[in-house]
């Protein structure tokens, strides 16, 4: 009978977040794969776990999937956890689930913390739609970590970007000079003792850490372009072309002449009459 991968969420911050359906499969599995055996350790003495670890990382989540996924398909039971928050979110652990749906063994995910939803909850900013970034690409390989700015410019939800101490200064900037200055709150240590969540702006926060060393992990919740914003970036867009361009627009696509007046109008926030007008004393 073949064994199940288990995704157990382990706390951000506050080990009192830990749910009792995960320190029951904890005990209860044949193995725990653990992104940092040595910080696991001291979770699993905490709840006095003494189940077998191995080391399941980012430098060999390819070869040790490979391992697991034998070691499930001989009957083992293994159980993820990452160093804090939920596997596979922004973690190698998406990987093994890849590979485990490949060879047909069962999973399961006992839900718990996540530092991205955490954020976005304390963060004043729109809960109702909204995108999880993960890290951004890393500054050395500028090319995709321009094309992943550029994409975010226009983005309308609220975006979710988690950021190291060391290069929040960077991506803070990067940010203001993308996006421009949008609404934003910082939130680092999340659940612990001394958590900050701060709503700001991207100008105010690059001013604030020119004299305040960032510290700690970050994770960073900003507003989207508004619908409102986007619609009239389009309208002005259409006024860098004449009329008459953008009826012959309009009709070289098929558009019949009276449908293409009405589409123009539309484009450019103004009547068809207005359309019709310019037209006749642009004839």
């Amino acid at each position: 009978m073949q064994g199940k991968l288990y995704l157990c969420a382990t706390p951000i911050g506050n080990l009192d977040d830990m749910t009792f359906r995960v320190l029951e499969t904890l005990r209860s599995v044949d193995l725990i794969a653990a992104e940092d055996t040595r910080n696991s350790i001291k979770l699993l003495n905490h709840f006095d776990i003494h189940t077998e670890m191995t080391s399941y990382h980012e430098y060999n989540k390819y070869d040790k999937a490979k391992w697991l996924i034998e070691k499930m398909l001989e009957g083992t039971n293994v159980a993820l956890i990452t160093d804090a928050g939920t596997p596979a979110i922004s973690d190698p652990g998406e990987v093994l689930v890849a590979e485990c749906h490949k060879s047909g063994i069962a999973v399961t995910s006992l839900p718990g913390p996540a530092a991205c939803i955490t954020a976005l909850t304390l963060s004043g900013l729109p809960t109702r739609r909204f995108c999880f970034e993960g890290f951004l690409p890393s500054l050395e390989d500028k090319k995709d970590r321009k094309r992943i700015l550029e994409d975010l410019k226009d983005e309308s939800r609220t975006m979710i970007v988690y950021e190291a101490p060391h290069h929040l200064k960077q991506a803070l900037n990067d940010l203001y000079e993308t996006l421009g200055n949008r609404r934003i709150s910082i939130c680092r240590e999340l659940t612990k003792k001394f958590e900050e969540v701060n709503p700001t702006t991207l100008e105010d926060a690059i001013s604030f850490y020119k004299d305040n060393e960032p510290r700690g992990e970050y994770v960073l919740v900003i507003e989207g372009k508004s619908l409102k914003e986007q619609d009239e970036e389009k309208r002005l867009s259409w006024q860098e072309m004449s009329i008459e361009e953008h009826m012959k627009f309009y009709e070289d696509a098929g558009v019949p002449h009276k449908d293409a007046m009405k589409k123009v109008a539309a484009d450019r926030g103004v009547g068809k009459r207005d359309i019709y007008k310019a037209l006749l004393e642009n004839d």
